[in-house]
């Protein structure tokens, strides 16, 4: 054993985990002891996540808790745990305190085995990772098993572990989200032991923004953490009787890749997924395959790293946790959640050219205060691809606003997994007066890469890097037909770029806009005086507007047009009352508008374009 003086040395998975994600040097910060402060959290916290290997060698992970104090420090690097167990489908404890057959009412464990636990408070987003051995442990039976039918009933049982500390870690709160957690006795039921996964499992995997992994070296190295993020994180690329596959991004942190290190020499993991609303819980074991760089974004854009879960075995527990939880606030580092390729059309824009080409910024054009028109230039239109109507583009713009590695940034979290890759609209069409070299996109001015576009001046020629060109939401128009158009403010641009392409006598127009934006309806108005025939306008804030002065001066402009200005928001009548349209409409608008249009629209097919990305 190292003495307090020694340090750890990276293992050979660590090494070359850093080597290829070019992190400089370091030291290995892990203890080859249990710290006073690892000490002090571990009797201070109400959760427990505990891994082992079973006798086939896979990792498992389960999640014990109570009140705090039902795990505490026995004395110099030694933890002791007594709380409520599953003894029946808890993969963690049925390896470390059941016999070979599975008896639950053994009462010595087997010696020794090799554990790995993360201590951790959500209330405080507290953590500390540790390793070691289970020297002594015991099961204190409570009930009998019983059952019938698809969920097989067991009774909870109190478990008492004994574990030698070897190595700890105390890591940082990024991404844990919030809980006040809720004891609660365990009434496990077996709902389902086999893959595919069952309906409900998918639906916890759909909500967790939390779930515990552990991963070995080599049997007797292991280690135990946690993953969080946004509720639904977590993606099901497959699931199916051909196998079930996961998929979660490994978010900036802080560069030791420990977990990522012993996968990429062991490929094994085992990962726990709780539900802190039922007690239900998915433990699973499969076997993982890192993915880095434009292989990650094919398969889960705007990721560098994530990681893919073969799934080998699932349980699906029901009322299986000693633990509920009541929701708080979540972290302020979560990045949106990142949808697979497969999950939105086209979305695999940023990997599809390896080649790099750049769009160069040759104009702008202000509409209003915070909304304008930018041109570009593609440095290579046949490597970039056809812009299709309905596309958007991808750019990046890393090299103009990245500010290198930060572990943490409380000033402004949500910048340590900014991958600063936009998607864009593009707003101008093939069939238009651009050369074919040449796009535009219509943007408002409301992020970090929007400032920086109004901010620039053309002479300076910027050019960022084309991720690509990709989506689909292409306006069809059946013969006969009058087809509705729902844009919200900016979300008219998907229109504007297949005007050429359509009828304009059989487009049924409806525009809500604030009064402040109204300079982007005349300027559409103008570049294409038919539209506005086909256009109602729904202009917010007026009265706001009415006092300031100047903004209500510009609408009847807009009926000089041929338009029908409302000084008022859509309402659902607006909707329901019109007749002789298109069963099939077509909205492009904000997540809020979006549903309420959806709920004032039953029976009718709805295609639609959202900002949710």
């Amino acid at each position: 054993m190292a003495s307090i003086h020694e340090r750890i040395p990276w293992h050979e998975g660590e090494s070359m985990m850093q080597q290829k994600l070019h992190i400089p040097p370091q030291e290995n910060p892990t203890n080859p002891f249990l710290t006073p402060s690892g000490a002090y959290l571990i009797q201070h916290s109400p959760l427990l996540a505990l891994g082992t290997l079973d006798d086939k060698g896979r990792p498992w992970t389960t999640l014990l808790g109570g009140k705090a104090g039902f795990a505490r420090p026995l004395g110099h690097s030694v933890m002791g745990i007594r709380t409520m167990v599953d003894p029946s489908y808890d993969p963690v404890i049925n390896s470390l305190l059941a016999s070979n057959d599975g008896d639950e009412s053994v009462e010595q464990a087997d010696k020794y085995r090799a554990v790995s636990a993360l201590t951790i408070d959500l209330a405080t987003r507290s953590r500390y990772k540790l390793a070691g051995s289970m020297v002594a442990g015991a099961l204190g039976q409570l009930g009998d098993a019983s059952g019938s039918g698809q969920e097989h009933q067991a009774s909870p049982t109190e478990a008492q572990i004994v574990i030698k500390i070897e190595r700890s870690l105390g890591n940082c709160p990024k991404y844990i989200n919030k809980k006040q957690i809720i004891p609660t006795i365990p009434e496990p039921a077996l709902v389902s032991g086999t893959l595919p996964l069952s309906a409900e499992a998918i639906e916890l995997l759909a909500k967790a923004d939390l779930f515990f992994v552990t991963s070995s070296y080599d049997g007797s190295s292991m280690g135990t953490n946690n993953r969080g993020g946004p509720r639904g994180f977590v993606r099901v690329m497959q699931n199916d009787f051909s196998g079930t596959t996961l998929v979660y991004p490994e978010y900036s942190g802080n560069r030791l890749y420990q977990t990522l290190g012993n996968l990429c020499v062991f490929p094994k993991v085992g990962i726990v997924v709780p539900d802190f609303d039922t007690g239900n819980v998915l433990y699973t074991t499969g076997t993982t395959e890192i993915v880095l760089g434009r292989d990650c974004a094919a398969i889960l854009p705007r990721s560098n790293l994530a990681v893919k879960v073969h799934l080998e075995k699932a349980r699906f527990v029901r009322h299986g946790l000693a633990v509920k939880a009541q929701p708080g606030e979540p972290s302020p580092y979560n990045p949106p959640v990142r949808f697979l390729a497969t999950e939105r059309a086209g979305s695999d824009a940023q990997a599809a050219n390896r080649q790099v080409v750049y769009a160069k910024l040759i104009k702008k054009e202000l509409l209003t205060p915070s909304i304008g028109r930018f041109r570009f230039s593609v440095s290579d239109p046949e490597v970039a691809g056809r812009i299709e109507p309905g596309q958007y583009v991808a750019l990046a713009f890393e090299d103009e606003l990245g500010t290198g590695y930060s572990h943490m940034r409380d000033d402004d979290p949500m910048s340590l997994n900014d991958d600063l890759i936009r998607t864009f609209t593009v707003s101008s069409s093939m069939q238009g007066n651009l050369p074919q070299d040449e796009f535009e996109i219509t943007i408002r001015n409301v992020g970090k890469v929007t400032k920086f576009l109004f901010r620039q001046n053309v002479k300076a020629g910027i050019e960022v890097p084309i991720q690509g060109f990709a989506g689909t939401f292409v306006i069809r128009q059946p013969d006969g037909e009058v087809v509705p158009f729902v844009a919200g403010g900016i979300g008219i641009t998907p229109l504007l770029a297949q005007l050429p392409d359509l009828d304009l006598g059989r487009i049924k127009l409806l525009w809500t806009i604030n009064n402040k934006d109204i300079g982007l309806v005349l300027d559409s108005f103008d570049r294409c005086p038919q539209l506005a025939r086909s256009t109602t306008v729904f202009v917010s804030g007026a009265a706001d507007a009415a006092v300031r002065g100047q903004e209500l001066q510009t609408m009847p402009r807009l009926e000089q047009y041929g338009a029908q200005v409302l000084p008022r928001r859509m309402v659902g009548s607006d909707i329901q009352g019109l007749q002789g349209l298109s069963t099939t409409w077509y909205i492009c608008a904000g997540s809020a508008l979006r549903q309420a249009l959806l709920s004032w629209l039953p029976g009718k097919k709805v295609v639609y374009e959202d900002f949710d990305y």
